[in-house]
């Protein structure tokens, strides 16, 4: 069965740099890029994070910042903002949605109108804000960067506390480092977690270029989620581990033709061999003139090409036939030119 289109998520999250026009120019990158939604990030740093709380060496790296509080206000969108942002989005003809990091945020987006739910990895342990995204009974994205299998579990044992069953749910594996190196990307963990879990599985890429990506959608990967950016020069923390609207799509045109490579996994010859198959297979035919009533034997017959003809796996049923009338050598055999030992065929 062939599964259905991949999700590919343009992850604009604070790249818009708390500017109302950039976050909007992002939308229309996204939608031209071929992305089938574009993501934001919705928070209020005083619900987030303690005033004084250290930025990750990337952020401090990307932005000179060391205060994450700091950091964070300027890259708030207020409500008004997210509705503009919505808006736009819907009349360009792109999903609109966001990350929740608060359960005030939870509420925000399904008053807006959202259709699904990304919780990020930073939250996979947050039980009150699992449950709160939940229970709205959107579709989910379950971020699982920096965790365990077992906490994947517990967090899904939340949301199953409250939506009843699992349905709607798919996990996403992570790298939690920004850009995250080749080396600890540990994409065969998408494979793991499908098998354990049963559940759909995505990826959320922080690694540069867009190779893991593709290689995760070859590996079974049903939502890819990739930050963009409109220049990775400028200043904010994620840009550097973006992609460029160009890239983005060079990106998604990869996952579709990858995707169309998988195919259904049923190992049957597609409709494009059929040609090939009567030129590169194999006939039996009469490699001498064959006389009326001659038995057929194994000196009077070779395999030769095409295959239009009884294919070669059927040599032990030919082999002692007898023909019902004179075989020109290099006839190709049908079996209405035999007799079958023991009678008609």
């Amino acid at each position: 069965m062939v599964m259905d289109t991949v999700f590919v998520i343009a992850e604009a999250g604070v790249n818009h740099n708390g500017e109302l026009a950039l976050a909007l120019q992002l939308c229309d990158r996204a939608r031209e890029a071929g992305a089938d939604a574009v993501k934001f990030q919705t928070f209020r740093a005083e619900d987030l994070v303690v005033p004084g709380a250290p930025t990750a060496a990337y952020q401090q790296r990307q932005t000179g910042e060391q205060d994450q509080f700091a950091m964070l206000r300027k890259l708030e969108l207020s409500p008004e903002q997210h509705e503009r942002i919505k808006a736009h989005c819907d009349g360009i003809g792109i999903e609109f949605f966001s990350t929740p990091f608060s359960v005030g945020a939870v509420d925000l987006l399904v008053a807006l109108g959202v259709r699904r739910m990304k919780l990020p990895s930073g939250e996979l342990t947050h039980r009150a804000l699992v449950q709160r995204a939940c229970a709205t009974g959107l579709p989910v994205l379950l971020s699982t960067g920096m965790a365990t299998l077992d906490e994947v579990r517990e967090a899904l044992a939340w949301a199953r506390e409250v939506r009843g069953s699992l349905s709607g749910m798919t996990v996403l594996h992570c790298t939690s480092a920004y850009p995250a190196p080749d080396d600890a990307l540990n994409l065969r963990a998408i494979v793991t977690m499908r098998e354990a879990l049963q559940l759909p599985v995505g990826y959320s890429d922080h690694s540069t270029g867009v190779e893991a990506a593709l290689a995760a959608v070859s590996l079974g990967a049903t939502v890819v989620e990739k930050h963009l950016t409109l220049d990775r020069q400028l200043p904010g923390p994620d840009h550097a581990a973006s992609l460029e609207p160009a890239e983005f799509g060079a990106m998604v045109r990869g996952i579709r033709r990858i995707q169309s490579m998988l195919g259904d996994g049923l190992k049957v010859p597609r409709h494009q061999e059929m040609d090939a198959a009567r030129v590169a297979r194999r006939s039996i035919v009469a490699a001498v003139d064959i006389p009326a009533g001659a038995a057929l034997d194994d000196a009077m017959l070779a395999c030769r090409r095409p295959a239009t003809g009884i294919a070669p796996r059927e040599w032990d049923g030919v082999i002692g036939s007898t023909a019902r009338h004179a075989i020109a050598a290099g006839t190709v055999l049908q079996w209405d030119l035999l007799q079958a030992r023991g009678g008609p065929r």
